[in-house]
C-alpha cells in the first residue's frame, strides 16, 4: 500500500489555468446535469430541502446581477454572517462569479469582532440575518466604506432584502460581459481563529478551489456518489475545507444542518442515521462529544471518516473504531493552506499521526533556517516552496509585512506548528510553536499529555499548559485542564490517579503537576481551545 501512495504523490502534478471562477468552471459545469444534487439542507427542527447544482447556477446567477446593480463589483470586500443555510451558497457562489471577495463570519462574533473585520479589510457590503442586524448598524457607524446592507429572511429600514434583489434580478450570466478572474486574482478573504493573537487576514486566490481538489480526492476520499458531512461553521475555513470547493468539484452531494443552540450528539447522529451520509468530518471536540452518546443505537452507512482542526486522541479512534468498525482518518492543514498532511484508505494508519503528505505538497521538518531535520528530531512543519507554489497556500497575509517576513523565508512557508517525521516518513504533530512547555529542562508537546489523559475514563476532554510553579522552585510546570466525563467528581485519588496514568503512558518527567478541573474549555467559535486563555488562569 505504501507503495500506492509513492507512485500517486511522485505522479501528481498541478493544473492551474490562466483564468479560473470556481462558480462558472465548477458550479455552473456542473449544472449541465439538471438533476445532479448539490446541497441537502436541514433546518433547526431537521425539515429537509435541497438545492441541485442547476439550481445553484440560477440562484447565484441572479444575486450576482443583485450585486451589479447595486454598484458590487470585483475585488470588493463583503463580510457574510450566515448560519449552515442554502442562502449561504447562493450569496458565496454570486460573489465569486462576479470577484466579489467574501469575507466568511461566523454568526458568534461580537461588536467589536464584527468592527475590527469591516473597517480592516475596508468592506463594501454586509450580508447577514435579522439577528445579527442590530450589531452591523452600531458597527457601520464606524466603517465609512460600509455602502451596503443585505438581510436575509427578513426586511428592516436601510437594508437589501436578500430575496426581494434575487426575485428581481436576470438569471443569465453572461461570463464574457463581467471582468474575467484570473487565477491569481484574490477571491476569498478569512480572518484566523485568533488563537495566538489579534485574527490575521488570509487572502487566497481564485485557485485556492483547485488546492481544495487534493483535500477532496485524497484526504476525504470523495466521490460523486457521496453524501458528505462536515461539521463546522460557515464562518471558518473548515467550510471551504468541507462544505464546498473540494466537494462541489468532485461532484459529491453536501449535506448541512442550522443546529439549534448547543451541540446535539444524538440530533446529529440521527440525521445521519436518517439520510445515509456516506463520508463524514468533525473537529476533534466534536468526536469527543459523540463518543460519549450511545453509539450503538445508529445505523450508520458511513464509510470514510475524518477529522482535522486539532489532532485527533488515539483513544476516541479506539471507541468509534469500536463502535462502527471505522478508522477516523486524521489530516492536517491551516486557514492558509489546503490539507498538506493526511492519511489515506490506502495507506496504514499510525495512530496519532497526521500521516503523510499530499500530492502537490512538499512538506519537510526544518530548522528556522530552512534546513530540513533528520527522523525523528523534533523541528517546524513547513511547505517547501523552491518546487514552485502550490494553488491552495494563500497570497499573503493581507496587510501584515511583518507576518509575512515571519512565514516566508528560506524558500519555505513556516505553518508555526512543531512536529516531526518518523523513519517511514508519517508526521507526527508536537504542537503550536507558542504552545511546547519548557520545563526542567525538558521539552514537552502538549498534545501527547493530552493524549493519555483522555485515554482515561473519566476524562472526557483534556488541555495542557505551561503554568509558573507557585512555589517558584521549578520554574515552568505541566498544568492540566479537565472536563470530566459523566459519572466523576474531582477528588486528590483522581488526581494522583490521573498523574500516574500519563506517567506510565509518556514518560515520568511529563506527567502534569498541576491539575484543575473544568465544566467546560475555553474555546475559539471554530472549536479549537483556547490555550492562551488557560494560561491566565491561576
Amino acid at each position: 500500500m505504501a507503495a500506492r501512495y509513492e507512485e500517486i504523490y511522485r505522479s501528481f502534478k498541478w493544473n492551474v489555468p490562466e483564468f479560473y471562477n470556481f462558480g462558472f468552471d465548477v458550479v455552473d459545469r456542473r449544472a449541465e446535469d439538471r438533476t445532479k444534487l448539490a446541497l441537502l439542507s436541514l433546518s433547526q427542527d431537521q425539515t429537509p430541502s435541497t438545492l441541485s447544482f442547476y439550481e445553484l447556477k440560477i440562484l447565484s446567477n441572479r444575486f450576482a446581477n443583485a450585486l451589479i446593480r447595486n454598484g458590487i463589483k470585483k475585488g470588493d470586500r463583503v463580510l457574510i454572517i450566515l448560519k449552515s443555510i442554502p442562502e449561504w451558497y447562493v450569496a458565496m457562489i454570486g460573489m465569486i462569479k462576479l470577484g466579489v471577495i467574501p469575507m466568511p463570519g461566523t454568526h458568534l462574533l461580537t461588536e467589536k469582532d464584527i468592527v475590527y473585520r469591516l473597517t480592516s479589510a475596508e468592506s463594501a457590503a454586509v450580508i447577514t440575518d435579522a439577528d445579527n442586524a442590530d450589531v452591523i448598524d452600531d458597527a457601520a457607524k464606524q466603517c465609512p466604506t460600509l455602502a451596503k446592507k443585505i438581510m436575509v429572511r427578513g426586511t428592516r429600514a436601510g437594508w437589501l432584502s436578500f430575496e426581494g434583489e434575487i426575485a428581481a434580478s436576470a438569471i443569465e450570466l453572461d461570463r464574457d460581459s463581467i471582468d474575467k478572474t484570473r487565477s491569481s486574482d484574490p477571491m476569498l478573504l478569512y480572518f484566523t481563529s485568533g488563537t495566538a493573537g489579534s485574527p490575521k487576514m488570509v487572502l487566497h486566490s481564485h485557485a485556492y478551489p483547485i488546492g481544495h481538489e487534493v483535500t477532496a480526492r485524497f484526504a476525504q476520499s470523495l466521490t460523486d456518489r457521496d453524501l458528505h458531512w462536515t461539521v463546522t461553521d460557515t464562518g471558518w475555513a473548515k467550510c471551504a475545507w468541507g462544505k464546498l470547493f473540494g466537494q462541489m468539484i468532485v461532484g459529491a452531494a453536501i449535506i448541512q444542518w442550522d443546529s439549534p443552540g448547543r451541540f446535539d450528539a444524538d440530533g446529529l447522529l440521527q440525521a445521519m442515521e436518517r439520510h445515509g451520509v456516506t463520508t463524514f468530518c468533525a473537529p476533534p471536540t466534536v468526536y469527543r462529544m459523540l463518543i460519549q452518546a450511545d453509539l450503538g443505537r445508529y445505523k450508520l452507512k458511513l464509510r470514510h471518516c475524518m477529522s482535522a482542526g486539532e489532532p485527533l486522541n488515539p483513544e476516541v479512534i479506539k471507541i468509534w473504531k469500536e463502535a462502527y468498525g471505522l478508522d477516523i482518518y486524521d489530516f492536517y492543514g491551516q486557514t492558509e493552506t489546503v490539507c498538506l498532511i493526511s492519511n489515506y484508505p490506502f495507506m496504514p494508519i499510525k495512530y496519532g499521526s497526521m500521516g503523510r503528505p499530499t500530492p502537490g505538497h512538499d512538506v519537510r521538518i526544518v530548522d528556522d533556517e530552512g534546513k530540513e531535520l533528520p527522523a525523528g528530531t523534533e523541528g517546524e512543519i513547513a511547505l517547501r516552496l523552491t518546487g514552485g507554489r502550490p494553488p491552495g497556500l494563500m497570497i499573503e497575509y493581507w496587510k501584515d509585512r511583518a507576518e509575512m517576513d515571519k512565514s516566508f523565508h528560506h524558500g519555505h512557508y513556516f505553518t508555526g506548528d512543531r512536529g516531526y517525521m518518523d523513519e517511514d516518513g508519517y508526521f507526527w504533530f508536537v504542537g503550536r510553536g507558542d504552545d511546547v512547555i519548557k520545563s526542567s529542562g525538558y521539552r514537552i508537546g502538549p498534545f501527547e499529555v493530552e493524549s493519555a489523559l483522555i485515554e482515561h475514563p473519566a476524562v472526557a476532554e483534556a488541555a495542557v499548559v505551561g503554568a509558573e510553579d507557585p512555589d517558584g522552585v521549578r520554574g515552568v510546570l505541566v498544568k492540566a485542564f479537565i472536563v470530566l466525563a459523566k459519572g466523576f467528581e474531582p477528588s486528590e485519588a483522581l488526581t494522583k490517579e490521573l498523574q500516574d496514568h500519563v506517567k506510565k503512558t509518556t514518560a515520568p518527567y511529563k506527567y502534569p503537576r498541576l491539575v484543575q478541573y473544568m465544566k467546560e474549555l475555553p474555546k475559539t467559535a471554530s472549536g479549537k481551545i483556547l490555550r492562551r486563555e488557560l494560561r491566565k488562569l491561576k
